[in-house]
């Protein structure tokens, strides 16, 4: 197999796990407002980020902390309110842009892997306490010992001018 019918087959396999996904939710699902806290594994060499720099990474755009470690994106499932915030104000897309933003990016080779996908606010946590490089948006109410919460523009979550809700 050459590589461009793997490039091929990649990218078909990711559009059909993301396709596989919800695309909104109902009223009933909605949960209340609050802050949405980016966490970083407690060794990311990184405190705070500008909005745009938290763009770039969630883009892809920014592959490595380091020269030794790599970013491992995570991101909640939809019909969540973190993906949603993310969706509005970090990615700037809806939820079908996101999805086809990530299959072209991997077809171009400019990406491996889309964003790892979380089913809950536990899960996620676990995984950026567990994954050096892992970076991810929870809802400020959940965050866990053991991650770092990263200052967006100078502010963390709970401060009046804090950008992520």
């Amino acid at each position: 197999m050459n590589a461009t019918t793997k490039r091929l087959l990649a990218t078909l396999l990711v559009f059909s796990c993301l396709t596989a996904l919800p695309l909104h939710r109902s009223a009933a699902e909605a949960t209340p407002e609050g802050d949405i806290a980016v966490v970083v594994h407690s060794e990311t060499p990184v405190s705070e980020l500008s909005l745009a720099d938290v763009r770039k990474v969630f883009l892809g755009e920014r592959q490595y902390w380091n020269a030794k470690l790599p970013v491992t994106l995570l991101i909640r499932a939809p019909v969540t309110r973190e993906r949603d915030v993310a969706l509005r104000v970090i990615y700037q897309m809806s939820e079908a842009q996101f999805k086809q933003y990530w299959v072209a990016k991997i077809f171009r080779a400019e990406a491996v892997f889309p964003p790892k996908i979380v089913y809950s606010n536990d899960m996620q946590n676990e995984l950026v306490m567990a994954m050096p490089g892992a970076i991810a948006f929870v809802d400020a109410r959940n965050v866990r010992p053991g991650v770092r919460v990263l200052r967006v523009e100078g502010h963390l979550p709970g401060d009046r001018e804090y950008p992520l809700r």
